[in-house]
């Protein structure tokens, strides 16, 4: 899975060993390196089938439901009792750093019931997450290195907010390959009628990878297939033209790679021609929720998010890689003020969804195999956020020094709460995880050793963990 250069030495003057095997039978003498190659030594430039793992993964596909904003850890899933006692008052230390001017202890007015058998405090906005409290692990103690949006995404998308890295998404296509030829491997689904959320494309980016492991985004606001991926049929030629029509552009595309012996941009647009191609079958029978039978439309529940979260399983059973399932444009869950009635909102959209997505993977013998991740960039603060005028705007500023997330299957033990913050919910202190720990323990699922895969551009080594980053194997069934 090591991108390296060694079999680039010329040949004979003027062409190098890897274009002489592009130039032969159109490309095929890569993919036939390809497969001679060790596992790390992966040419995946040229897009086939799927890689060989470093060791034997518990995972096969992620899920990561992208609450994007930043949810409130106090209020969700991380209760505490001693902030309730400290309510309008100054807590006993001093207020961290924040972007914004905090104030006074600002309690939850949220009942935290134990559910399930593991009997996991979950926050009474989330009733049917905890129904399945059994099947998920609550982490209590991330942390992340900024509390400001646009470097927080790059952080927990990207693995860095200072370099142009790709996504995870990306990584993962990179290092694993594709297990459905006609899907695209990395799927951003976000229901925004036109509009994304913060920082974009940068969001799910390949940057030095070939594009062809790019983020492709779908915006789920659109239910027919025609318009959630558009211009997926033409209204022009039938199916038997369409198919002279791109075997004829890939002969001109080739020609054209071949005079530039073997240039990753244009390998990847000649699949993309192809899988474009391919997608218009396959896009219909993925995206099309009205073939779902009707019990499992009453699970879901009827909104954005029960769509698109029936369309992350749909991908998922189909073998799509990464799933991204934001929760909508902008930044929904950032709540700096009036952020009760807010909270109410937005944990009705997603709740009876994201539990209904773990119960579905689970009855179709899909949960080992997927892990989900339920995540923001960041939390927020304890403290009440303050105004510029000095008064209290009844809302929570970022918090990058502790919040919480969710996983579930892939072999995340269930049931368990891992880490902890101090006694009002600001910072971790027990079991501390930060962003390189959680995309090394999520890449250690799919069978990938985190400082293995590696990408080398502009004359240095990258990995999605850069040079930090632990497995954490106390999560671990």
């Amino acid at each position: 899975m090591t991108r390296t250069t060694k079999f680039d030495e010329q040949t004979s003057p003027g062409i190098t060993r890897r274009a002489l095997l592009a130039r032969t039978g159109m490309g095929f003498g890569m993919l036939g390196l390809a497969g001679l190659l060790d596992g790390e030594d992966l040419l995946a430039s040229v897009p086939s089938g799927p890689q060989r793992p470093h060791f034997s993964p518990r995972a096969k596909t992620v899920i990561h439901i992208f609450l994007n904003g930043g949810l409130s850890q106090v209020d969700s899933f991380d209760p505490k009792p001693m902030l309730t006692r400290y309510d309008g008052k100054q807590l006993p230390y001093r207020n961290p750093l924040t972007p914004f001017m905090t104030g006074h202890a600002f309690a939850s007015p949220f009942k935290f019931p134990r559910c399930g058998e593991c009997g996991t405090e979950i926050s009474e906005l989330f009733p049917f997450i905890g129904s399945v409290a059994d099947d998920i692990c609550v982490v209590r103690s991330m942390t992340t290195s900024s509390p400001i949006h646009e470097a927080a995404l790059m952080l927990i998308n990207c693995g860095s907010f200072s370099q142009l890295t790709p996504s995870m998404g990306s990584w993962l296509s990179y290092g694993l390959g594709s297990e459905n030829e006609n899907l695209p491997n990395f799927i951003v689904l976000c229901p925004g009628k036109g509009r994304v959320p913060v920082k974009g494309s940068d969001n799910w980016r390949s940057a030095f990878l070939p594009s062809v492991h790019q983020g492709m985004l779908l915006d789920t606001a659109y239910k027919r297939v025609d318009q959630l991926v558009e211009n997926v049929r033409s209204s022009l030629a039938g199916p038997r033209q369409q198919r002279r029509q791109v075997d004829l552009l890939q002969q001109l595309n080739r020609r054209h790679a071949d005079q530039r012996g073997g240039d990753d941009a244009l390998e990847s647009r000649i699949a993309s021609y192809e899988l474009a191609y391919r997608m218009q079958t396959a896009a219909v029978d993925a995206f099309d929720v009205d073939r779902e039978p009707e019990y499992i439309h009453k699970m879901y529940g009827n909104s954005d998010q029960a769509n698109q979260l029936l369309v992350a399983r749909r991908l998922a059973e189909r073998g799509v890689r990464f799933v991204q399932v934001w929760h909508g444009p902008s930044q929904p869950w950032d709540n700096h003020s009036n952020i009760f009635p807010q909270l109410r909102r937005l944990a009705l959209d997603c709740d009876r969804p994201i539990a209904a997505l773990i119960l579905d993977l689970k009855q179709r013998g899909l949960l080992e195999e997927t892990l989900v991740i339920v995540s923001g960039e960041f939390g927020r603060t304890p403290t009440m956020q303050m105004n510029d005028d000095g008064t209290s705007g009844k809302g929570r500023d970022h918090n990058s020094y502790g919040f919480s997330l969710l996983l579930a299957g892939g072999g995340i033990k269930a049931g368990q709460v891992y880490g902890a913050t101090d006694d009002f919910g600001y910072k971790a202190i027990e079991k501390p995880m930060d962003i390189p720990d959680l995309h090394a323990t999520v890449l250690h699922q799919l069978g990938i050793d985190h400082k293995k895969l590696i990408y080398r551009h502009a004359g240095r080594d990258f990995r999605l963990t850069d040079l930090a980053g632990r497995v954490v194997h106390d999560l671990f069934a």
